[in-house]
C-alpha cells in the first residue's frame, strides 16, 4: 500500500500531461536539466572554494606591475536644465 505501482506513475504522467500540454514538457524537462547542471557547477565550486581556504593551501600572492597613469579625457558637463513655465 505504501509504494507506488506502475497505475500510480501512469496517473501522474497523464495529470502533468494535462495540466502542461505535451507541447510545453520537452522545454520544461530541457530547463529543470540545465537549472541542474548550473546548480550543480555551482555547488562544485563553492566546495572547491571551501576546500582552497585553508592557509596551506593558498597560493603565495603576486606582485601586480605598476599601474599606468590614465589619459585625462575631456567629458563635456552636463547642462542644468532650466524649467520654464
Amino acid at each position: 500500500m505504501g509504494q507506488f505501482s506502475i497505475w500510480h506513475w501512469l496517473i501522474v504522467a497523464a495529470v502533468f500531461v494535462l495540466f502542461f500540454g505535451a507541447k510545453r514538457m520537452p522545454d520544461a524537462a530541457r530547463g529543470l536539466g540545465r537549472s541542474l547542471r548550473i546548480f550543480k557547477s555551482e555547488v562544485s565550486q563553492m566546495q572547491s572554494e571551501g576546500s582552497s581556504s585553508t592557509p596551506a593551501a593558498q597560493p603565495a600572492p603576486q606582485q601586480l606591475p605598476a599601474a599606468q597613469p590614465a589619459n585625462p579625457v575631456a567629458q563635456p558637463q552636463a547642462q542644468p536644465e532650466s524649467k520654464s513655465l
